[in-house]
């Protein structure tokens, strides 16, 4: 394994630089592309990192495609709430 493990890809043989391309889709590897990335992101960092990493236009536009792939329940549900809430806000 890399010794310059990735924060959310400690389990992965690629550097934090490769990894940090992936949520842009600026750089992929085999099955390792932005939904892996996203997905990873959305189940281990903070609140914080994963708006700074995703964007939040992108976590609203690609949601549904992510979303049954976030093993948490939770998270689903509060992700499912908070775009939900994002969406009404700006038909209102």
């Amino acid at each position: 394994m890399n010794n310059n493990s990735t924060r959310y890809a400690w389990d992965y043989d690629i550097t934090q630089e490769q990894f940090d391309e992936m949520p842009a889709g600026r750089y992929e590897i085999g099955h390792l592309n932005r939904d892996w990335a996203a997905v990873r992101v959305i189940e281990w960092a903070k609140y914080e990192d994963m708006i700074r990493l995703l964007g939040f236009p992108a976590l609203v536009e690609n949601w549904p495609r992510w979303r049954d792939r976030i093993r948490s329940k939770e998270q689903r549900r509060s992700l499912d709430w908070l775009i939900e809430w994002f969406n009404l806000e700006m038909v209102s």
